[in-house]
Formats: C-alpha cells, structure tokens, sequence
C-alpha cells in the first residue's frame, strides 16, 4: 500500500544540512533587503496611498536593488522583470497573478537583459499563462520560494503535442509549453517550498539558452501535473539566439527534499517523478545530485535517466536516499518490463552514476539499468515485487550490499525480491535493512 501523500512541501527543516541551506539563504535574502531598503514600492488594487495599481508599473518604476511589496488581490497581468528587485506578495494564498491571455505570468529576462542577478520572488498564487508561470533566462541568484503555480501551460494542444506560440528560444518545450517553472541558462538559482500542480509538467531546469548549472530545487511539491515530469533536468538544442552549436549543458544541480507525485499520467510515457533526459548527440545532463525526494505515483519511474544519442555526458549523477513507490514502466528505447523505480538507459555511457540509501517499494523493477557503463547501486531496501535489479543490457553492475527483502540475499526465499539479466554483482548482501523499519 502506498502511503498517504499531503500536497504540501515535504518536513525537512529538521535536518542538518538543511538547517544550513536555511541559514545560508536567509542571509543571501537578508541581503536582498538590507540593499532595498532604501526604497520600497507598493502594489494594491486600489492604488490608495501612493501604491501603484498594476505589478508592472511598480517594476518599471523601481530601481535596481528595490523592494516591491504587493497588497492581497487579483493582478490581471503578465510581469517581465528585467533589473535586480524582490517582489513580494502578501500571501500566496490571496495575492494572485492571474495571466490568463499572457505568454507568462512572471518572466524574469535576462536574455534581453544582460548579466541580470539578484532576484527574488515570493507569496503569489500564479495561474492561467499560456506558457509557464514563471520563466527565468540567463540570470544568476534568483530566489523563487513560498509560491502556488497552478493551471498554467493553457497554450498546449494535447492531442497534438504542440504549443503555438511559445517563443522561439524555447527549442524544446512544444509538447508541455514549458512547465510550471522553467530556468534556462540560469545558475546559482533557489527554487523552494513551492506548490505546482495541475500544469503540464512542474519544474523545468534546461539548457536552451545558456548552460544551467549549481541550482538548488528543495521542498517542493510538484503533484498532478499530466503531461510531463514533476522535475525535469533536459539537456536541449540550443537557441538560434546564442549563435551556439551544441547543447550547453545542465549540471552541478541539487534536487532534494521535494514531492513529486501523480505526474505524467494523462498518457503512457508522460513523466517521471525526476527526469534527466538529452536526446541529442553531446547532450549534457551530468554532475547532478537527486536526494531525499518522496516520488510517488507517477507515469514513468520514479527516476527516469535518458541518453537517446552517442556522444553526450551523462556521468557522476547520484540518485541517493529517496523514497520511490508506485511509479510508471519506462517506454520506448527506454522500455522496461514493468513498473520501475529507477530506470537508467544510455546510448551514451552514463559512467559514474550512483544509486544509494534508495527505498524502493511497490514496484516490479527496483532499478533497471542499461547503458554502456558500470552502474553502482548500494545500501538500497529494495522491496519490489519482481527484481530488484534488472540489467537491460550487457554491462555489468555492481549491487553489492543491498537489502533484497531478506538477509540470504536475492531470490533466496519466498517473498524474497531478485535479479534478472547479466552481469549482476550481488554478493554480500546487507543482513538487515538499511532504513530499518522505514
């Protein structure tokens, strides 16, 4: 049986190096203030004393560094933020965005806006965008936390997998109009405690515009979100814009402590719980670290790593301490023969992959690997109906010191999960689950 998932970000405060992060980021938002407190705008509908009545007036108004508070009500409008500025809302729950007819609802450019650092965003509801509710191109140190995204993506046809409109840099997202959240080209980016649910997909980290590389995406809930991933990490052509010729890359990014459930269900092979995907010839999706994620309930594994073309960089990923269930089969070149937690398939050899201090329950498949690399998997329970590793292809892997259920090691009593395919390294197991009663 599954176990019961709110729709709310996940307790991890608690722990210790999210105290650190916390911390960290308190300081780096204390920061933003301490610039901007020498000028502070504000936003009402009412436009009384002395607020300005449209989001987008405050923002054309302010000056790099301010602050712009805005009152609780209903904001009919698209936002483009082009300078460095914390824009702030109320409450999340009654100071609302609503983009209906817009291309987005917040689009923080630094495509057109070079070198563009230093922004934050917090407390609004954003919904009905065309595309996503919010964009971020080419810009450094923005802060996106305590924000509800829900039912953007409108410019999608379903049943053509297509989104007209979707501006021309987007070289890659005509088939989910972009997501929730999108970041491309965008680094030493936050991404927290954030509710997405019931867009195409949830939260998109690529590389269309320039490399996107050391951001932190934690304590998210991306849930119900039917036409892709709740995260996604996806290496992509890059845009006639930047004049390049190969994919830039996303890498050195931090997926931790969110929930991502029910995602990518509407078709078979929508979405994963965590996708890191590159179809291109030198696709890079490489160095990036998924940890203590609850992912649940979604159309393709829990984990689903793709490298559909030789020649790409898929290597040092870490898939560790997360908490897998009830998820998809993958599909396509990518098939595995049952439902999955992680699935890890490589044209390109995907070298240097970690799976570690996984729960895998209520699954067929615990891990399916098959790529021309060594794959680690260690100190993982791996409570699955069927295998607990099966091994698609003909490389070995190495899954020393597992918990298959049972401490003779796979297959060796009923109830017992097991193992299936070549060259699968499975002695000594672990006696004893690594979670304990987890």
């Amino acid at each position: 049986m599954l176990e019961k998932l709110e729709l709310r970000s996940p307790s991890w405060a608690s722990r210790p190096f999210a105290r650190i992060l916390l911390a960290v980021g308190a300081i780096a938002i204390g920061g933003t203030f301490q610039a901007a407190a020498a000028s502070t705008l504000c936003v009402s509908p009412s436009g009384t004393n002395g607020c300005h009545t449209t989001i987008q007036d405050a923002v054309n108004a302010a000056s790099p560094g301010d602050t712009i508070l805005v009152k609780v009500g209903v904001y009919r409008e698209g936002v483009t933020i082009g300078i460095p500025l914390s824009l702030i809302g109320a409450n999340a729950s009654n100071t609302i965005i609503d983009a209906t007819g817009q291309s987005t609802g917040i689009n923080v450019d630094g495509l057109d806006n070079a070198g563009l650092a230093n922004v934050t965003i917090s407390g609004f509801t954003i919904e009905n965008a065309n595309f996503e509710a919010i964009v971020v191109t080419n810009a450094s140190n923005v802060t996106l936390w305590g924000n509800t995204i829900v039912n953007n993506n409108l410019g999608l046809d379903a049943s053509a997998a297509t989104c007209n409109g979707i501006p021309d840099w987007e070289t890659a997202e005509g088939f989910d109009c972009g997501e929730g959240i999108h970041l491309s080209g965008v680094d030493h980016s936050t991404v927290a405690n954030n509710m997405i649910a019931h867009n195409a997909g949830g939260i998109l980290l690529s590389d269309d515009t320039g490399a996107t590389h050391d951001n932190l995406i934690t304590g998210n809930t991306t849930a119900n979100n039917p036409f892709d991933c709740g995260i996604t990490l996806a290496s992509h052509p890059p845009a006639e814009v930047t004049g390049a010729t190969s994919p830039f890359g996303v890498y050195h990014n931090t997926i931790s402590d969110n929930v991502s459930s029910g995602n990518g269900v509407a078709i078979e092979g929508a979405g994963a719980g965590v996708g890191i995907f590159g179809f291109l010839p030198g696709a890079g999706v490489y160095a990036n670290v998924v940890v203590h994620n609850r992912l649940i309930g979604n159309g393709l594994p829990g984990v689903a790593m793709h490298s559909h073309a030789p020649g790409g960089n898929f290597r040092d990923n870490a898939i560790i301490g997360n908490y897998i269930a009830g998820n998809g089969a993958d599909t396509e070149d990518a098939f595995t023969p049952g439902t999955t937690g992680i699935n890890v398939f490589g044209v390109s050899a995907e070298s240097g992959t970690v799976i570690s201090q996984n729960i895998i329950k209520d699954e067929d498949i615990g891990i399916a690997v098959n790529t021309p690399a060594l794959i680690q998997a260690h100190l993982n329970d791996l409570l699955v109906k069927g295998f607990g590793v099966d091994n698609l292809g003909s490389n070995p892997v190495d899954a020393t010191q597992n918990w298959w259920g049972c401490s003779r090691g796979p297959g060796s009593t009923a109830g017992c999960s097991s193992t299936d395919g070549p060259g699968i390294t499975t002695w000594p197991p672990l006696g004893q689950p690594f979670h304990g009663d987890k």
